[in-house]
């Protein structure tokens, strides 16, 4: 039966059918130091912000997340909570199409996108729970193992620290691709990038893949300048040479290096990746689970990109990301980023472990994302 001024059962924006349905949504942002100065080539920050979303159905909950603004917070609680309430459990897909709907005047993209997005995680979380199965499991996995490339070589880092690190992720934990920030000050350090390059490619030996990120720093024709020197170092990824806003720039210094052209992770619509697939602008396209709508708009994402002969690459975020990159085909690599990373084993039980470059979602048998959230650590963290 439908509810009393509930709208008819077949439209995208009914409410709870049969099965459990969602009883609360709550939401709260935790901001973490870095261990040290952090920054790119456009950017620079010393704190990260995570902002965790509560699902309830009865005595199950389920968590989602997102890297924002503490405002993401309120979005969440005053723009979704009231739409995603009394909904059906099993029928993720409806719930998120009334979010999107719900959101349409406060604007999409953003942190209102994030807010979308960690509520839709923790809609599948909650799902995969309440069945008692992993997250993988529930999507359908396409592979047991992710591969990761270790990322951080932040710009603000000195020698003897990028170097920990690249060892660390090479030597330590056997992962055999990495990346470093490059374009620092806008691209206006340039000498200093090559510095940076060439100790990198000291630091991880010949065998191990390595990629570079500007963060949209560069000018196209200083993109296309610096290739020489990056292919002759091994570069193999070149991610934002330009800003992805610069779709066209993408394209043509793709078709001028060597280098696989890398961008996507600011995307937070469909729309967005189809028009820099359109424009020929990526090798391999990025997408950020808790940007582009959660594993809703992942899975989406990702068959926009096989659709175009392309592979996909998960953005940060690695504990949100490992069950959806497990369940498409067209998977390239996660990237293990350091400063989630860190705040992930910070704020969660059941994380993962990269050792010999993979990770394995669903391997200890957990429900949904495998993680249960730490409270008492989490608690002097709380914004």
């Amino acid at each position: 039966m439908t509810r009393a001024g509930a709208p008819p059962s077949g439209s995208a924006l009914a409410g709870a059918g049969e099965g459990p349905a969602v009883d609360a949504v709550e939401a709260a942002a935790y901001t973490v130091p870095t261990d040290a100065p952090e920054g790119d080539g456009t950017l620079a920050w010393d704190s990260t912000t995570l902002v965790l979303v509560r699902v309830r159905s009865g005595a199950t909950t389920g968590i989602g997340y997102t890297y924002g603004a503490p405002a993401t917070a309120r979005v969440v609680e005053e723009l979704l909570a009231g739409v995603v309430a009394d909904r059906s459990a099993w029928d993720v897909p409806a719930a998120h199409e009334a979010m999107n709907r719900a959101v349409r005047n406060a604007g999409r993209p953003g942190l209102v996108a994030g807010a979308v997005s960690a509520v839709d995680i923790a809609l599948w979380d909650l799902k995969a729970r309440l069945l008692g199965i992993p997250l993988v499991r529930l999507l359908g996995a396409s592979r047991e193992d992710v591969p990761v490339y270790g990322s951080g070589g932040f710009t603000p880092y000195d020698d003897a620290r990028l170097d920990r690190q690249l060892r660390g992720w090479v030597e330590g934990q056997g992962i055999p691709r990495v990346k470093i920030k490059i374009g620092e000050s806008w691209g206006r350090a340039e000498h200093r990038d090559r510095e940076r390059v060439e100790r990198a490619r000291r630091s991880i030996g010949h065998r191990t893949e390595l990629y570079v990120d500007a963060n949209g720093a560069y000018t196209r024709k200083q993109a296309v300048r610096l290739d020489p020197f990056l292919t002759d170092r091994g570069v193999t990824w070149f991610e934002e040479p330009v800003s992805s806003d610069d779709l066209e720039g993408l394209a043509r210094i793709r078709d001028s290096v060597t280098a696989d052209v890398a961008a996507g992770e600011y995307g937070y619509t469909l729309p967005y990746f189809h028009r820099m697939l359109a424009a020929g602008a990526v090798d391999c396209l990025q997408a950020d689970a808790t940007r582009c709508g959660g594993v809703t708009g992942w899975l989406r994402a990702a068959a926009l990109a096989e659709a175009a002969g392309l592979e996909i690459s998960g953005h940060c975020a690695p504990h949100v990301h490992a069950h959806v990159a497990a369940a498409v085909p067209n998977l390239r690599h996660l990237e293990w980023f350091h400063d989630h990373v860190r705040v992930e084993h910070l704020l969660f039980e059941g994380v993962l472990d990269p050792a010999g470059g993979a990770i394995g979602p669903g391997i200890s048998g957990r429900p949904g994302l495998g993680l249960a959230f730490r409270t008492e650590a989490a608690a002097p963290h709380r914004r």
